[in-house]
């Protein structure tokens, strides 16, 4: 088994230098002809070794979660950017790539098979572990998806209120008591914005029995019930007409198989001059697969899909496309502050779950945020309507003083 890892390494590595300590306690060094990160992994036992080299994608973070593979001076986030940056610099023909490669896209659409039992019991996987441990990293409203950072200097919860504020314009609420849906509408943070700052009436739903109870509780709190209605609902139960539709971080959940059903159900919701905006993660490399590991701990049946594969049923919906925008590192920032934030959180979280749960939450937040360093994924923001007239003819209606033009400020990268 060492030895196929160890001709497997040689190969692999071409950026960095890779040290691995072996069960027997000898290290082998693979150092890459490009300067990169320098790390140290330690591996437990020769089983770990076998599972690596058959399953890469699943065996490596299980690995990491149960102590298997353990950083040595450094941390997981440095691993995992040495391993992604060295994918990157290669072509799928390499065996051990082809076949996982081959393995995910054979199967992606069985894991994405989304009836609507099975989309309570995929979102409840996620979201309804204890909100405590997503109220100990994530900003004061619970932002749980990409927020928006006009210059690169804002803080987590600046960025946050600019995403909601952006995603308000791209609405056009131009006059009070719009019904807005609100499509997985998670802490309530979203609809209480466009409630109490543009006097909408929103009707949010979500499959979530936590996020459900949360939001319900905080449109009470914060005085807003009469405005903001949550629901436990999957779209597909909607018969009721909006004047506007938002979606944000939830296109992910859909699945392939399902993107007619959802335009569909989008168009036959939305009013004749309503407009909808679609707030995704997405991929800018072409179709993909989400890894196993992350398919099997983080978001069952989870897929960013590129905008070839969204399109095509936009146009088949009928509906109209009428503006795209493509945020490509803001999702890296967000996730690095989320990265900080649960390290500085590291204690209190221990003390709700387990070890295996710490770094399995590490492994996802580090391994998603080098995804949008290396990996091409990036989120894309659609406008959408039935009519065409429904939206101004150009962006400038997008531009108002508290919005700030970029500054050309570098997007931090820290380990």
């Amino acid at each position: 088994m060492r030895a196929v890892m160890d001709a497997i390494l040689k190969r692999f590595v071409v950026i960095g230098i890779f040290r691995v300590r072996w069960p027997d306690g000898t290290v082998s060094v693979y150092q890459g002809a490009q300067a990169g990160p320098d790390i140290t992994l330690a591996v437990r036992d020769w089983g770990v070794v076998w599972r690596v080299i058959t399953n890469p994608a699943l065996a490596v973070g299980e690995a990491y979660m149960d102590g298997g593979l353990q950083p040595v001076g450094c941390t997981i986030y440095a691993v995992l950017e040495l391993l992604l940056r060295n994918i990157a610099s290669k072509d799928s023909s390499q065996p051990i790539l082809a076949l996982q490669l081959w393995r995910d896209r054979v199967l992606r659409r069985v894991r994405q098979w989304n009836p609507i039992w099975r989309s309570v019991r995929n979102v409840a996987h996620h979201y309804d572990i204890d909100g405590r441990v997503y109220g100990l990293f994530l900003d004061a409203d619970r932002q749980y998806s990409c927020a928006y950072f006009p210059t690169g200097r804002e803080s987590l919860d600046e960025a946050q209120l600019a995403k909601k504020r952006h995603i308000a314009k791209k609405l056009l609420l131009d006059r009070p008591g719009l019904h807005v849906l609100d499509i997985g509408s998670g802490w309530g943070g979203m609809a209480m914005y466009l409630a109490r700052e543009h006097g909408a009436r929103v009707t949010g739903i979500t499959l979530s029995a936590e996020q459900y109870a949360a939001s319900t509780a905080r449109a009470a709190a914060e005085g807003l019930a009469d405005r903001v209605e949550f629901r436990m609902l999957d779209y597909r139960g909607l018969d009721e007409t909006f004047d506007r539709i938002v979606s944000v971080g939830m296109f992910e959940h859909v699945g392939l198989g399902h993107y007619d059903d959802f335009f569909a159900h989008v168009k036959r919701c939305l009013a004749p001059d309503g407009v909808a905006l679609l707030h995704s993660i997405g991929r800018g490399q072409g179709p993909g697969s989400t890894a196993r590991w992350f398919t099997k701990y983080i978001f069952p049946g989870g897929y960013a899909p590129a905008l070839s594969e969204v399109l095509p049923a936009v146009e088949r919906s009928g509906l109209v496309a009428c503006d795209i925008e493509i945020w490509r590192l803001h999702y890296a920032q967000t996730l690095r502050m989320w990265r900080a934030r649960f390290a500085d959180h590291r204690d209190a979280i221990l003390a709700l779950h387990d070890e295996r749960f710490c770094r399995m939450f590490e492994f996802y937040l580090a391994g998603s945020e080098l995804a949008f360093r290396f990996k091409g994924q990036m989120v894309f923001q659609l406008q959408l309507a039935r009519d065409q007239l429904a939206v101004p003819l150009s962006r400038d209606y997008m531009a108002t003083a508290d919005e700030p033009a970029y500054s050309g400020v570098a997007v931090e990268n820290v380990t």
